[in-house]
């Protein structure tokens, strides 16, 4: 990643803070809080259980049959792409709970789906949320070599063909979250500095990091291993299936609200200067989709609503839908874009169309 330093044109800030204000005379006209309410709880609940109760299911040998098996596997990946989209997201934003302690345990939830609470901060927080579309600076355009998220990157043979093949590796994304990439990243973001910012060190956090492997290999993986009554190929078949899925429901949530044909992939000039506000940047570079799909919507935690969530990601989720005309209203009123998609699918496509357009 770059070390060059991102400076945003702040000097116009009118959109955001007419969209701020709307914003907060929603909450404060109709006596709400800005955090989760008991629809969070639920929710939470239903996560957990969605993901614990196939688990159980398979260690006490319900099923002997590797299709009932499998379709255990399956309704686990379902409920840790929940417990991601639904809790932990929210909790790592601190707008899960106005409560900071229950904030930061809901953050521990990263730890039941293989991740690093840390190095998600870091990586979609810090980088992500500041940085959206940038290149050497937003690690979510920053793919293997064999893939290409934007037009700024290198243009290589093998991408005339990554429409095609880039759904297969979607699919990886937590199986390497829970392997390699998370020592990966946190190397990197110690050399960046980033490890101090957090007040911790490297050596602390690899302690903590190789601890959450342990935990997650030997609870997720090892356990089944020891307590089925099936053949280890077929516990790793499972594991991997489970994990497929998370990680192809993680991805067609994320791509296509940001590597999308609508969006832009500005750049700084040499001094590092961007032209817009911060605020203007991400109305440029986010897309949302299929906002009127409520059970969609629950499901994936509001990301479709990823406008809102970029503006305002101290916001708890439930209320994207709520404040997502306000935040259409003054960019319209502004004269800037409000990026969206009327279906999930057709965001896919739109993600396709860039995929293919960046191959050539």
């Amino acid at each position: 990643m770059s070390s060059t330093t991102i400076r945003f044109n702040n000097a116009n800030r009118s959109f955001y803070l007419a969209a701020k204000k709307r914003v907060d005379d929603y909450f404060k006209l109709n006596n709400i809080s800005r955090y989760g309410d008991y629809r969070m709880v639920l929710k939470s609940i239903f996560m957990f259980t969605l993901y614990f109760t196939p688990f159980v299911l398979l260690l006490t040998n319900m099923f002997d049959s590797f299709w009932a098996q499998s379709i255990m596997w399956l309704l686990m990946g379902l409920g840790m792409s929940g417990i991601g989209l639904s809790v932990m997201h929210d909790a790592n934003h601190g707008s899960y709970a106005r409560n900071a302690t229950l904030n930061a345990l809901m953050c521990r939830s990263m730890n039941f789906i293989g991740g690093s609470s840390i190095n998600w901060q870091l990586q979609h927080n810090t980088l992500h949320h500041t940085y959206t579309n940038i290149d050497d600076h937003d690690e979510d355009i920053a793919p293997p070599g064999f893939l290409r998220f934007s037009p700024n990157a290198p243009l290589k043979k093998v991408h005339k063909l990554q429409y095609i093949y880039a759904w297969f590796f979607y699919g990886l994304m937590t199986i390497m979250w829970a392997t390699t990439k998370d020592f990966k990243q946190l190397n990197r973001y110690n050399k960046m500095g980033l490890l101090a910012i957090k007040k911790t060190t490297y050596k602390v956090e690899l302690f903590k990091l190789i601890l959450n492997k342990i935990f997650y290999l030997g609870f997720s993986f090892a356990l089944p291993m020891l307590l089925m009554n099936t053949h280890w190929y077929l516990v790793l078949a499972g594991w991997l299936i489970m994990h497929y899925l998370c990680g192809m429901i993680l991805a067609l949530i994320f791509q296509p609200a940001h590597v999308i044909e609508d969006t832009t992939f500005p750049l700084p000039d040499a001094k590092g200067n961007m032209e817009d506000d911060w605020a203007t940047h991400q109305l440029k570079t986010t897309l949302d989709f299929a906002q009127k799909s409520w059970l969609f919507s629950w499901f994936v935690g509001g990301l479709n609503f990823q406008v809102e969530h970029h503006l305002f990601p101290n916001i708890c989720h439930i209320h994207y839908k709520k404040i997502a005309p306000l935040i259409k209203q003054t960019a319209e009123e502004f004269n800037l874009p409000y990026y969206t998609k009327k279906t999930f699918f057709g965001a896919v496509a739109g993600h396709a169309k860039l995929l293919y357009a960046l191959g050539r």
